[in-house]
């Protein structure tokens, strides 16, 4: 294998489908392959991710292992029964730096026992847009100042369990209304603005030592009018390098994603980040369906080489930035498991569920029970970010929530009575958000708990003091919640 044939092995950060070890992998770890990134895709039931993780992780001790593990909404250990750990929002909205650090510590210990050591959060993207579909509560808040002290103490939290972060989405997702699973969003702002407001937690998150930054396949006009930050040399280098001092591994979002797609595919992407300036190549949760990519996209980075597409030491440098990673971080996670006892680990896990149950309990501290309500849950759509992760609230004694579709809505009645609605994203379709705005007005003594971000439209309602906000999902807001409702026992409805 050449020289180039091994860098360009180096850089890719490959993906596949299922809870069991594909049968190229392992020839592609042993022939150099940088990693992996494991997804949604990669859970089912009756299956651990965490031994998969560990698998893996005995296939090739040094690889990098990366895994989107954000705490709240977005979660890979505990996709099937939901996040026990507090969501970005809800820590942003309690404001204490210390709880989110402990919070991050209790995820990091559960990432470095399955032996990753590379988690793709926090996000630190500032929510300027209430209606942005992709980010939402996975936002530490709109403030750039918060949003900078809750990253900051994100990152500390993940290298205090010996696991790296990578800080995303740079330079910013917060102020956009498409997902760029699905399309290319644009930010029209002014440089000011973005200095001033998506540029803050990144530079506070550089200067905190985060080891990795993850680009986003966001148009940014005022710095880059022409290309997603991904494949932006001026983003990447001018602003993240240059100007903020990045000296770590920047890291691309899926590069199977619609944001991040020309016409080129996934090979014709790597080659097009890596010119630009990034170092790991993330490829996307499906690019290893039936066989590996591997193979062609490392062919169409050495064709680039030899074309003077991508310069070779341009690509020599990210194989070296993305070495200098995997000594550095699995060593930290091999002397962390050394050192640190199963007590202490587990000790940290238990901490930081303690902390995130005090800061889901803050969020619903006012909320007037209503043991006896009936319970309709108001399935939504959500972003492939989340993924199809178990949500919701935990049933009553003796009563199953009753589970609705949009399409369900047309033949379902009003209901009448306590009713507390249970939804993630009310506005998000129109006739769900129809629906709601019917019984919300007609019955006095229904409520709405909207486990989202929440539609500035809600504060304009009439009946804007029945809904409860608990910004986010995850079981720790979830059972807080019902505490708060009075319900008797908890426990998840089949």
């Amino acid at each position: 294998m050449s020289e180039l044939e091994s860098a360009a092995r180096a850089v890719l950060l490959a993906g596949f489908a299922g809870p069991a070890v594909p049968y190229w992998l392992p020839r592609d770890l042993d022939q150099g392959l940088g990693g992996v990134c494991l997804y949604g895709n990669n859970v089912a039931p009756g299956h651990d991710l965490a031994d998969l993780s560990r698998s893996l992780r005995d296939l090739a001790p040094t690889a990098v292992l990366a895994v989107d593990e954000e705490g709240g909404d977005v979660t890979r250990l505990h996709a099937t029964t939901g996040s026990p750990y507090a969501g970005p929002s809800v820590l942003g909205q309690l404001d204490s730096p210390s709880v989110t650090r402990a919070v991050a510590a209790g995820i990091g210990a559960e990432l470095a026992d399955a032996g990753i050591w590379l988690d793709l959060a926090p996000c630190a993207d500032v929510n300027s847009d209430p209606l942005n579909p992709v980010i939402g509560t996975r936002s530490f808040g709109a403030d750039p100042a918060l949003v900078a002290r809750h990253t900051v103490a994100f990152v500390e939290g993940l290298a205090s369990s010996g696991v790296a972060a990578s800080v995303k989405h740079f330079p910013g997702h917060g102020d956009t209304r498409t997902d760029s699973h699905h399309g290319l969003p644009t930010v029209r702002a002014s440089r000011e603005v973005l200095v001033e407001r998506e540029l803050v937690p990144f530079r506070a998150a550089v200067e905190a030592g985060a080891a990795t930054v993850m680009t986003s396949h966001v148009v940014l006009e005022a710095l880059d009018a022409h290309r997603p930050a991904t494949f932006s040399p001026i983003v990447l280098n001018d602003v993240l390098r240059a100007d903020l001092g990045f000296a770590g591994v920047i890291v691309t979002d899926a590069l199977d994603m619609a944001g991040a797609q020309d016409g080129s595919g996934i090979p014709g992407a790597a080659v097009r980040a890596l010119v630009a300036g990034a170092d790991l190549l993330c490829l996307g949760p499906d690019t290893g369906a039936g066989a590996s990519l591997v193979p062609p996209v490392v062919s169409a980075i050495t064709r680039a080489v030899r074309d003077g597409v991508l310069a070779e030491q341009r690509l020599l440098e990210a194989a070296d930035r993305v070495g200098r990673l995997r000594a550095t971080w699995t060593d930290r996670t091999g002397s962390q498991n050394l050192a640190a006892s199963s007590t202490a680990s587990t000790a940290t896990i238990e901490a930081a569920r303690a902390a995130s149950v005090q800061a889901a309990e803050a969020m619903v501290s006012a909320v007037t029970p209503m043991p006896r309500a009936r319970v309709i849950h108001l399935e939504t759509t959500s972003s492939p970010a989340i993924g199809s992760t178990r949500w919701g609230l935990p049933s009553q004694l003796g009563h199953q929530p009753t589970r609705l579709g949009p399409a369900d809505l047309a033949t379902t009645p009003t209901p009448q009575g306590p009713v507390l609605i249970v939804v993630r994203g009310v506005t998000a379709d129109e006739r769900v958000w129809r629906w709601v705005q019917d019984v919300m007005t007609s019955n006095p003594q229904a409520r709405l708990a909207e486990l989202g971000w929440p539609d500035p439209q809600l504060q304009h309602q009439d009946w804007s003091q029945r809904v409860i906000a608990t910004l986010g999902a995850s079981t720790a807001s979830t059972d807080a919640l019902a505490r708060a409702l009075g319900w008797s026992s908890l426990g998840w409805s089949s």
